[in-house]
């Protein structure tokens, strides 16, 4: 059978599209492959710069022990108090559900609270006596020339909030600010009833240790003047046993 001038051009036409199609599929299969190389570069990009991210905060925290340590050297008789502190306070903010206990930048400004008295000469730092209000003065000016210090360390973040406001109080009468109630960071907040049942359970010059259950009461009692209510009702929650064991550990 003959085939007609429209066949053939409908069957030339139907090669074209054929061949159109053909090309369309390469072109597709081509872009689907370096789509899948992309892809797996980009997973490959992201898992060094993971691995590089933890190096650097392992770093960070390296760093930041070593600090804490050094200021410790001078005050031996508080034992690892920065870490024991960081420890309680981290277990008040997870009870409360906060982020903080997920942040490192929490955890560096816990262990680096008290860098500023590198600045406070021995004799006062040692002294057994009540401080002269001079000598109080003084030693109160710890908490700025921590966050000064740390002023432009730009991986510390809010951790300089804690090493200026950790001795604020709930009720406006601390310093260096005397900032109250919500202006003072929660994170010093937090810290704030962490640093003060670490001074009450571990002995003193001037005074020996307390109980951890009257160290508790003691604490509890203040909430609403020394500490935030809501932090004391989350450090009620926090177990005796947990509490006990860090003071165990920690030494």
């Amino acid at each position: 059978m003959e085939v007609t001038d429209r066949e053939r051009a409908l069957g030339e036409e139907l090669a074209a599209v054929r061949s159109r199609l053909n090309d369309v599929e390469e072109q597709a299969a081509v872009k689907e492959r370096q789509l899948e190389r992309y892809a797996a570069d980009l997973r490959e990009t992201f898992k060094s710069e993971r691995e590089r991210s933890a190096q650097l905060q392992a770093s960070y925290m390296a760093t930041v022990r070593a600090l804490a340590n050094a200021v410790e050297a001078r005050d031996a008789y508080t034992g690892k108090h920065a870490e024991r502190v960081a420890a309680y306070g981290l277990q008040i903010a997870r009870v409360m559900g906060s982020s903080l206990a997920d942040d490192p930048e929490i955890e560096f400004g816990f262990l680096l609270h008290d860098i500023g008295k590198v600045a406070v000469p021995d004799a006062i730092l040692y002294k057994p006596e009540p401080l002269t209000e001079a000598e109080r003065a003084l030693m109160e000016r710890h908490t700025v020339i921590g966050f000064e210090i740390l002023r432009d360390v730009t991986f510390l973040g809010e951790a300089r909030d804690v090493v200026r406001s950790h001795h604020e109080r709930w009720d406006g009468c601390g310093y260096p600010d005397r900032l109250g109630s919500e202006d003072i960071p929660l994170a010093a907040r937090v810290f704030a009833v962490a640093d003060t049942l670490d001074a009450l359970t571990t002995d003193r010059p001037y005074r020996p240790a307390s109980a951890m259950r009257d160290a508790r009461g003691i604490i509890a009692g203040l909430a609403g003047t020394q500490f935030d209510p809501e932090v004391i009702d989350a450090f009620g929650e926090v177990s005796d046993e947990a509490l006990s064991q860090i003071l165990a550990e920690v030494r």
